[in-house]
C-alpha cells in the first residue's frame, strides 16, 4: 500500500508563493494527474513529493511515513522526467540496470528485473541498442523500464509524452493504462494536456496559481466543475461562455437574460446570488442544438468549420461572443451559412460573479 497525503504545503521561489497551502489524499494504487496551464505548480509539487525540491511548510506522507527530511533514494519513489535522462553510452540493458547496480543488487536479481520489465513495456528485442538506435516512443519506455526496475511505491511522472508526436502520444498513453493496470502502483502525473488527464486519471487534480481549484474523477469535473476555471479548462474543445443577468431565482431554479437570446430558465440557484447579478452561463458544445428547438434558439453566421470525421465543430460570433458548437461528422453546413443553435437548459451552468458554480 502506498497512499499519499499532503498536508499544508507551501513553497516559495523568493518572495514568489508558488504552492499555496495545498491539501490533499491520493489513494494507494490510484493514476492521480495534476493538470493545470504552465506556471501553476503541479511541476513543482511533483518534485516536492519526489523530495527534489524543498517544503518551505506543511508534511508529506508516504504510506504513512511524513518523508520531509528523507532524501529521494530513501522515499521509494521513482520519477520519469519529460527528457528521457539515458546514458547515450550505455546499452538499454545497462541503463535500466544502472539503479539496481548502484544498490549492489546480485546479477541474477538484475537480469530477472530487467527483463520482467522489458517483457511488460515489448522492448525485449532492444536491450542491446543504444539509445541513438531508438525512437522517440521506445526511449520514452526504457526511461519508464528503469523506473520499473526499481518496483518503487509510487511512480512520478512529469510530462513524460511532450516531446512525442501526436500519434505516439496516443499509443502511449494507452500504454501507460495497460502498465497501472499491470504494476497496481500509485501513480502520479504530471501534464498542462487536458486530453492526457481525461484518459488516464482515476483522479485529476487541477491546480490555478498554486491552488487546488478542483479534485475529483475525470467525468465529474466534466460534468460539475465547481468553478469557471475548471469548466473552461476540462474539455476540448472549452466550454462556451456567455455573459448573462439573474432576472429572477427560486430553491431549484434560476431565470437568466441573455442578449437577443431572451429569457431562459436554467435548473440551478445559489444563495449567494441576487436578482440583477451579472453572471456567466456556460454550456459545452456538445449540448446545443444545430437546426433543432430548443428552450432558446440564436441564430447566428458561421466563421468557421472544422471537421474532425467523427464530428465538425461550427464556430459562430454575435454581438462579440464566440460559440462553439459540435454537430454530426457528415455535416453540409459551411463558412456563411446562418444556423439556429437551441438550448438544452438542463445541460447550462451558471458561474456567480466570484465564479463559483450554481449547483
Amino acid at each position: 500500500m502506498a497512499d499519499i497525503k499532503i498536508d499544508k504545503i507551501n513553497k516559495y521561489f523568493g518572495n514568489v508563493h508558488v504552492i499555496k497551502d495545498v491539501s490533499l489524499e491520493i489513494k494507494s494504487q490510484s493514476f492521480t494527474v495534476l493538470v493545470g496551464p504552465s506556471g501553476c505548480g503541479k511541476s513543482t509539487m511533483l518534485r516536492m513529493i519526489a523530495g527534489l525540491e524543498e517544503i518551505n511548510s506543511g508534511t508529506i506522507s508516504i504510506d504513512g511515513k511524513v518523508v520531509n527530511n528523507l532524501p529521494p533514494k530513501e522515499r521509494n519513489i521513482a520519477m520519469v522526467f519529460q527528457s528521457y535522462a539515458l546514458y547515450p553510452h550505455m546499452t538499454v540493458f545497462d541503463n535500466m540496470a544502472f539503479g539496481l547496480k548502484l544498490e549492489k543488487r546480485s546479477n541474477d536479481e538484475i537480469n530477472d528485473r530487467v527483463q520482467e520489465a522489458a517483457r511488460i513495456l515489448q522492448i525485449q528485442d532492444y536491450l542491446k541498442r543504444k539509445p541513438k538506435q531508438l525512437s522517440g516512443g521506445q526511449r520514452q519506455r526504457v526511461a519508464i523500464g528503469r523506473a520499473i526496475t526499481r518496483k518503487p511505491k509510487v511512480f512520478l511522472f512529469d510530462e513524460p509524452l511532450s516531446n512525442l508526436d501526436a500519434a505516439l502520444r496516443v499509443q502511449m498513453r494507452v500504454e501507460l493504462a495497460k502498465l497501472h493496470d499491470q504494476l497496481n502502483a500509485t501513480m502520479i502525473y504530471v501534464t498542462h494536456d487536458q486530453t492526457e488527464a481525461m484518459t488516464l486519471a482515476n483522479d485529476i487534480v487541477v491546480l490555478d496559481e498554486g491552488v487546488v481549484s478542483q479534485k475529483g474523477s475525470p467525468m465529474e469535473l466534466y460534468n460539475n466543475p465547481k468553478n469557471l476555471f475548471v469548466g473552461g479548462f476540462i474539455g476540448s474543445p472549452k466550454m462556451n461562455f456567455i455573459k448573462s443577468k439573474i432576472l429572477s431565482k427560486s430553491s431549484n431554479k434560476t431565470e437568466v437574460d441573455i442578449p437577443d437570446l431572451g429569457k431562459i430558465n436554467i435548473p440551478k440557484t445559489s444563495e449567494s446570488s441576487y436578482e440583477g447579478d451579472f453572471v456567466q452561463i456556460g454550456i459545452r458544445p456538445e449540448h446545443l442544438l444545430v437546426n433543432k428547438d430548443g428552450d432558446a434558439n440564436w441564430e447566428s453566421k458561421v466563421l468557421v468549420v472544422e471537421k474532425l470525421g467523427s464530428g465538425t465543430f461550427l464556430y459562430l460570433e454575435k454581438n462579440g461572443e464566440m460559440l462553439v458548437v459540435q454537430t454530426d461528422g457528415d455535416s453540409k453546413i459551411k463558412v456563411g451559412d446562418n444556423v439556429k443553435i437551441g438550448f438544452d437548459t438542463t445541460r447550462c451552468h451558471i458561474f456567480d460573479k466570484s465564479n463559483k458554480a450554481f449547483k
